[in-house]
């Protein structure tokens, strides 16, 4: 089932929850033999979605970071009981500070390289447009954004495996702006994406995509009450984006390499025009309208 688009999108259908082409039964995105770490993989989330989506899907290991340590041992203590085969590594890490990331990526990737990277976790900041919001808080928050994408990024290249992915989860903010709340997270989530589209130009045999990953109520939208913006807009299942990042680290989405992904838009429909996606600039957040630029 599918709902008729309530934004701009590429594909006819619109999905608020998992869809079937990212269903961890495919053999298609089977994650079997694949070592998968994920920031902000506690037991709430889009994070701790993903990570039980790529243990059910196979995955050999798992690396959930996060601050908060208690929500961490939650997902690993429930994806070791659902799935007994899984190796699952919690790392209390602080992705913002380089001796953190640095040690945690180290000691996962001690049993070997690194195959998927779930790039999750992020602060909102504050919610008042530029001319009233604090401006040392907003200066930070985009400082904050930046950093944790900026360590996260380097400890991946130095110990991704070949051919790796990742999926760096951003927001309808870097995409388009709806309203003046939030200006500080939107600025950081458009700078965050030309910084890993930066990283993708310097490593080709990376595959990394950006997403939109849904209206998601999450915590962090709860607590910073980034959730009253959603007002009206019908939200989507945490199951969406899930199953949409497990079939980005498929070979069936190679094709979508470097793009930015609203995890609505209908996959079948994006495979459908995989040729033409793959050889164009479509869903890139690139210079249009000039006329010298090289296609």
């Amino acid at each position: 089932m599918s709902d008729a688009p309530p934004f701009p999108s590429p594909t006819k259908r619109w999905h608020t929850k998992a869809q079937s082409c990212g269903s961890p039964s495919r053999p298609e995105v089977s994650a079997k033999g694949k070592s998968v770490l994920v920031t902000g993989g506690g037991t709430t989330g889009i994070g701790g979605e993903t990570a039980r989506y790529f243990a059910a899907a196979g995955a050999t290991r798992i690396a959930l970071l996060g601050r908060r340590e208690s929500p961490l041992a939650e997902n690993k203590a429930f994806i070791e009981s659902q799935y007994p085969g899984v190796e699952v590594v919690a790392i209390s890490a602080d992705i913002t500070k380089q001796s953190d990331v640095e040690s945690a990526f180290s000691r996962f990737a001690r049993s070997g390289k690194i195959d998927v990277l779930i790039h999750t976790a992020a602060v909102i900041g504050p919610k008042e447009a530029v001319t009233e919001a604090d401006s040392a808080a907003y200066l930070d928050a985009i400082q904050v954004n930046l950093a944790g994408a900026f360590w996260v990024s380097r400890a991946f290249v130095k110990h991704a495996a070949p051919n790796a992915v990742a999926v760096a989860i951003n927001s309808w903010g870097a995409h388009l702006s709806l309203n003046d709340h939030f200006s500080s997270y939107c600025v950081a989530k458009m700078a965050v994406y030309r910084l890993w589209d930066t990283v993708a130009l310097a490593n080709p045999n990376l595959s990394i995509f950006h997403t939109q990953p849904g209206v998601i109520i999450t915590e962090m939208n709860l607590t910073t009450g980034g959730a009253k913006s959603f007002e009206g807009v019908k939200t989507d299942d945490v199951s969406l984006p899930a199953s949409f990042n497990l079939w980005l680290a498929s070979p069936e989405a190679s094709f979508l390499k470097g793009k930015f992904l609203w995890c609505n838009w209908d996959i079948d429909e994006l495979k459908s025009r995989a040729k033409e996606l793959e050889s164009g600039k479509e869903l890139n957040i690139d210079l249009v309208g000039w006329p010298w630029a090289q296609k």
